[in-house]
Order: structure tokens, then sequence, then C-alpha cells
């Protein structure tokens, strides 16, 4: 889901390195979809926007190997739940959706908290990238169609202890 210029280089070597390996068996846990997030450890985060205050529950990746399985290969995403990235510092990202079954909406965070971007309905299946458009600290996906429903725009600001602190 997360692909720096290096880190896609880089994953894209191993990738290719580990399939012209004949011993490479792709493990089950891999591949095998989940359905949705309903045994993942989930944390608070909320959205202030000009429609109110808009709560979600989200799983936190805080490591490469997280960040880069992101949503790859869920089936399904309730809609008060969503998953954050977080980059541990403020840096242009860019993501895609290979591997990822569900549309989802990327917002795009500041370090303070506040919205920098929203890219709308995704296309799964996809490597085709998608930027921050500026240095970030975090990128939150939730379901396609989420931040329209809610009015989640640039400039709105998300509450979560990641952005406690922060200028």
């Amino acid at each position: 889901m997360v692909s720096s210029p290096l880190r896609r280089r880089a994953v894209l070597a191993l990738a290719a390195a580990l399939l012209a390996a004949p011993q490479f068996a792709p493990s089950a846990r891999a591949v095998t979809p989940v359905d949705d997030m309903a045994a993942a450890r989930t944390e608070p985060l909320s959205i202030a926007s000009k429609n109110g205050r808009h709560a979600f529950k989200v799983e936190v990746m805080r490591t490469d190997s997280d960040r880069g399985r992101g949503l790859m290969f869920r089936k399904s995403l309730a809609a008060d739940r969503g998953m954050l990235f977080d980059f541990e510092q403020v840096q242009e990202v860019n993501m895609w959706m290979k591997n990822t079954y569900l549309p989802l909406d990327m917002v795009f965070i500041r370090a303070d908290g506040t919205v920098a971007r929203v890219a709308s309905d995704t296309e799964p299946f996809s490597t085709r990238v998608i930027p921050s458009g500026e240095p970030v600290l975090a990128v939150l996906e939730v379901n396609a169609g989420t931040a329209a429903k809610l009015g989640i725009r640039p400039g709105d600001r998300v509450e979560h202890t990641m952005f406690k602190g922060r200028p």
C-alpha cells in the first residue's frame, strides 16, 4: 500500500527475485483475504469537519512491513473503521492499491493533524501511484465515498494521539 520511490524500487527488486526463485511459495497467510477488521486492535480517531465530528476505529500501521501490507486482501471494511499509516516522520509519500479489493478514500494528514489532501474513490488492484502532494506524517484509508459523505476536506482536523503535541 505504501511506496516511496526508493522503497518501491527495493520492494519490486525483492519481489522479482523471490518470484524468480523456483522454491518460492507464498504462505497461506499472505494470500488469504481477511473479511474485516473485527478482530484487529484499533484505536479511536475522529475528524472535525464543517459537518461535525466523525468517529472511527482505526488499525494503526507503524512498521514498514505493516505499512506495506495495509488493507491488501481485505474484502470488507465497516463504515466506522479505517487504517491509519504512521510514517514516523514528515515526508512526501506515495500510495497504491495493488492487491487491494476495496475502493478507498485516502486522507493525507500533516504533522499537526490537518488534512492536506483527499484522494477519493481509488481504484482496486491498481499500481497507479497516488501521491500525497506535500510532506505528510500519516494517511488514513476509509471506504470510498466516506470523505464526500461526511464532508471531509483539506484543512479539517484529524484527532488521534499521533498528532498531539506536534507543530
